[in-house]
Order: C-alpha cells, then structure tokens, then sequence
C-alpha cells in the first residue's frame, strides 16, 4: 500500500482556559471539530472497524460529541456504516469503517525516462497504477506533463473513486510552492512551476516533492518503520529520511540528497558540479556502463548466472555496493537511524550490493557494537514514489477530514 493514515492526536484546543503554551490561543470551534474529525476518522483507521461508544471509548469524547461527528463523516461518505452485530450481548452498535469507495489520492510521478499515476484509497489500498516509459529529458516540462496527465487520467478512470486531491514527485529539489529548483538530471526543469502547472492539466489542487522522500514515506509504511534512510537507484540516486515515523524535509524541503555525497573527491564530475558524488559511482547509468552492459536486465541476468563468471559485472557491482556503504554510513553516523531501505533498482540488485555495502557499513558506523544498522530490500519495486505521492493526499485526508469534503463536494 501508499502510506498509512497517521494516528489522529488528541485536539489540543480542548485545555482549559488559561493553561495554553505561552504566545498560543485557545483553538476556535471550528480548529476543535476539524481536530475531533480527524480523531474519529483516525479511530476507526487504526481499529478498522468500530462502534460509536467504542470509538468514544478509544478518543476520550462524548457519545453524543462521536456520534454527531460520525454522521459528519457519513454523510461525507468517508465513513460507511455497517448493520448490526445480533450475535453481540447486549444492544448492539452498528459498526463503523472507512468507507471503501470514499474519496482517494492521485499520485503522479515524473522521472528521467519515465511517468507514473497511481490512485490510492481511503484504507491506503491501490486502486489502480500505471508506469509508462518516456524520455523526460527530450522533452519540454509541458509536454511531458500533459503525457503524465493522460496516464493519470487513466489510473482515476480505472479506479472508479473520487479523487481529493493529488501528490507529484519529481527527480530533483522541490520547494514547498511546488517549484523544482533544481534537477541535475533534467536541467531544463529548473525554476519550473511544476506542481502549478500539472493542477491547471488535472484541474484539482496538486502538492508535490521530491521523489526519493516520498518513496521513503511509501516504505516506511509498508514496512512499519519509524526511522530509516531510504535509498533508490535509478538514473540518479535519490535518499529520503524519515524520524519518528515523518519525513525530515529540512529547512526548505531540499534534505536527502544522498545522491550528492561525496564518495571519491578524485572521482568523476557530476552534473550537480561536484566529483565523485554516489550517483557517479553507483548511479543506474554508471553501473551500467562499468558493467558492460546495456540494461538492467541484462545486468541481473549475467550476474545471475552461475555458469558464467563474468569479473567485468562482477566488479562492477562489487564497487556500487562500497560505493552505496560508504555514503550511507556517513548518513547513519549523522542523523542515529536504525535501519536502511533499498529501494528502486536497488531492490532488484540487492543479492550482489548487499555484501560490500554491509561491510562498509560494519566499518565505517561508529556505533555498530551497541546498534547494528538493519538493511531492508523494498518490495514495492518501481512504484514507490508514485505511491507515496497519492499517499500524501490521502494522509492529508486524515488530518483535516472537512478541508477534504469541501474540495470534492460530496
């Protein structure tokens, strides 16, 4: 699945009058009943399925303060309601769940050399996903936005559910407005309103960010991982950090580029102006070309085969996977994460990486005796990215529960 819906807190609004944090205001009624929607929306995520008087349970609320806020969410059809269970004792409730055709997120992927759509569901389901290759680097920022909107076009009609809003990812830094400041694989992308111009191609409120962050969302999710640094190869070599179970954007949104590390300062140039950065030594373009080999495929199949003992790919991964180890200890050292995720070509390459990368690893972590780094492969192979995007949308949903209704109009 895309990403879980994040645990709905407590309204803080509700302390009682005079014990607010300095400079802070008693939260209006509107703040209240948008942070108690969101609780009750929460509530039933987390629990799947539950009665009104178990959610009051569950939250602290009223009975009555749950059940007016149920009907909200009904109506909404955020949630849908069940019959009654008659083999319960007593008077039995009517069982609440997330309503299964309630309103999903779109997410939409741009890459190098390819675009992605996917649409993603109240319960974090998949609806439906599509990958189609395309040379992004050949072409204007809006023509290959109009192709990423006809492969959007066709994962929403596939999916048959109202779409709230959508989430784009996109190769590069992308500030908090939606602009991709900068892409060094795709350099005329640079300063290009991305985010703006694909809401006026979808006709809806887009949100976007940097792939490798949202791929690590999508995993972080799926594997149930609270703090971990991501790491997906593909024409670059993208890194997301999560802590606490949320994405660490930095200052500007820009942190993660672990694909700009500097591995060898000896090392080839980069495009970013830099030498010997990891996506130089261990990029999917640079693996393949020290590799001899044209495709990916091409490279799992000769390293796979046993009859063979081919040194050329041999070494070729050999030295990726240092490459990978020495920059992802240098990320473990400095932010203290427990576990690692390999994710994009990555996960494919992982039986012939994972060895030397583990040993740089063993090496270079300060504090491998007392807290081993754990390495996850990714199984969601190349939609990650794509799914963390509509996964944004979705886990918005869930924090403002009534911004959501409003904007799809049911």
């Amino acid at each position: 699945m895309g990403m879980a819906a994040p645990a709905a807190r407590p309204p803080a609004g509700q302390q009682p009058a005079g014990q607010q944090p300095a400079g802070q205001q008693p939260a209006g009624q509107h703040t209240v009943r948008r942070l108690n929607l969101a609780l009750v929306l929460g509530a039933v995520a987390t629990a799947r399925r539950s009665t009104r008087a178990q959610i009051a349970q569950a939250t602290g609320l009223t009975r009555a303060t749950v059940s007016a806020l149920a009907d909200q969410l009904l109506a909404a059809r955020l949630l849908d309601e069940l019959d009654p269970d008659r083999g319960a004792p007593g008077r039995p409730g009517s069982p609440l769940r997330l309503h299964p055709r309630g309103p999903g997120g779109l997410g939409v992927e741009v890459n190098v050399d390819y675009v992605a759509a996917c649409v993603v569901g109240l319960d974090g389901l998949v609806r439906a996903q599509h990958v189609e290759a395309f040379d992004v680097r050949a072409a204007a920022p809006g023509a290959a936005l109009r192709q990423a909107t006809r492969v959007a076009d066709r994962a929403r009609d596939e999916a048959g559910i109202p779409i709230s809003g959508a989430g784009l990812a996109l190769p590069g830094l992308v500030d908090l407005d939606g602009v991709l400041r900068r892409a060094p694989n795709l350099p005329q992308w640079s300063g290009f309103a991305a985010a703006e111009t694909l809401a006026g191609l979808l006709g809806r409120s887009v949100v976007a960010g940097n792939e490798a962050n949202l791929a690590a969302l999508a995993e972080g999710s799926a594997e149930g991982l609270r703090d971990f640094v991501h790491v997906s190869g593909e024409i670059g070599v993208g890194g997301g950090v999560v802590r606490d179970g949320q994405l660490y954007g930095g200052l500007r949104g820009f942190a993660g580029e672990l694909g700009h590390v500097v591995v060898d300062p000896d090392g080839p140039a980069c495009s970013c102006g830099g030498r010997g950065c990891l996506e130089q030594l261990a990029g999917l373009e640079a693996l393949l070309r020290a590799a001899g080999v044209a495709e990916v495929d091409e490279l799992v199949e000769r390293a796979a085969d046993a009859r063979v003992a081919d040194a050329r790919v041999a070494g070729a991964l050999a030295a990726a996977g240092r490459a990978l180890g020495i920059a992802l200890a240098a990320a473990v050292n400095l932010l203290d994460v427990s576990d690692i995720v390999l994710g994009g070509v990555y996960a494919r390459l992982a039986p012939w990486l994972a060895d030397p990368m583990q040993d740089e690893l063993y090496r270079r972590v300060v504090s491998r005796e007392v807290a081993p780094v754990r390495v996850h492969v990714s199984n969601l192979g190349p939609y990650a990215a794509v799914r963390g995007a509509a996964g944004l949308v979705v886990a918005a949903t869930f924090l403002a529960p009534d911004a959501v209704t409003t904007s799809t109009g049911l």
